[in-house]
């Protein structure tokens, strides 16, 4: 479609709206990713946990709280809440990074919009601003995204890395012969569960701002002086997403058993 031709002005005008509007935002403190993405080659800190399902092109989104910005990835989805990481939440509430002076709180009203995923280049740590994917557990997306002119089918990453925490498998990078193949092959076999230590991901504790390691919770610098609340006086954590433990475990069994099989 040439949007040049004035008959096409107004349907190219309307192809380029982006979906809008206010949400009760709420801190999130640990990583995931309901898709593969891992969390080793994106910010941590600046991921949207919604209710709708992981989009193929939609995957960056402004949130705007008393004049202040941040663009966050939305690569994981919610039980119903809309959560964000917890320094992006506490930075909008208060205007500090959570390390620096962590609160406390529940829902707050905020605007969002969809943003081009240029917006959130800064966001993604991998050559060409790619998305960095699990080779092993991310086919399913993958796949639905090549089926369609969609931004990740054509700006993916895959990595020889298991789980979104980044401690099991390989950084490497793998090749996807698609559509002949639907399998990845890597320089080491596809799925080792080899343990892995050189891309730690960290998460922002909630309440205390400490930097912890996500794989097991050890705390690796101490916050700031806390904030004693936040503009709606809560006391509370998030939808019930602030530990993703049992999730990271039934993936590491899933992944030992695919790694077992295939070896028979």
């Amino acid at each position: 479609m040439r949007c040049a031709s004035p008959f096409f002005l107004n349907v190219c005008a309307a192809a380029t709206v982006r979906a809008a509007g206010t949400v009760w935002a709420t801190p999130h403190e640990s990583y995931s990713s309901s898709v593969g993405v891992l969390g080793c080659k994106v910010d941590t800190n600046r991921i949207a946990y919604w209710p709708a399902s992981v989009d193929c092109t939609n995957i960056c989104v402004s949130l705007s709280y008393e004049g202040r910005t941040v663009h966050l990835l939305r690569i994981d989805q919610s039980e119903g809440a809309y959560d964000v990481s917890y320094d992006a939440w506490n930075y909008l509430v208060t205007g500090y990074p959570a390390t620096e002076r962590p609160t406390t709180g529940g829902p707050v009203a905020m605007e969002y919009q969809d943003a081009d995923p240029s917006a959130c280049a800064s966001l993604i740590h991998t050559d060409g601003g790619k998305l960095p994917l699990s080779a092993a557990n991310s086919m399913n997306y993958l796949a639905s995204c090549l089926a369609q002119d969609s931004w990740v089918g054509k700006n993916h990453v895959l990595y020889n890395i298991l789980d979104p925490i980044c401690s099991w498998g390989n950084d490497e990078v793998c090749t996807l012969d698609w559509p002949t193949a639907n399998q990845a092959v890597c320089p080491t076999q596809l799925g080792t569960p080899s343990v892995l230590t050189s891309e730690p991901v960290y998460n922002i504790q909630y309440m205390t701002g400490n930097k912890i390691l996500a794989s097991n919770g050890q705390v690796v610098s101490s916050g700031g002086p806390s904030i004693t609340s936040s503009p709606l006086g809560l006391s509370q954590k998030s939808g019930g997403r602030v530990m993703r433990g049992d999730r990271v475990l039934v993936m590491a069994i899933g992944v030992f058993t695919y790694w077992v099989l295939g070896r028979i």
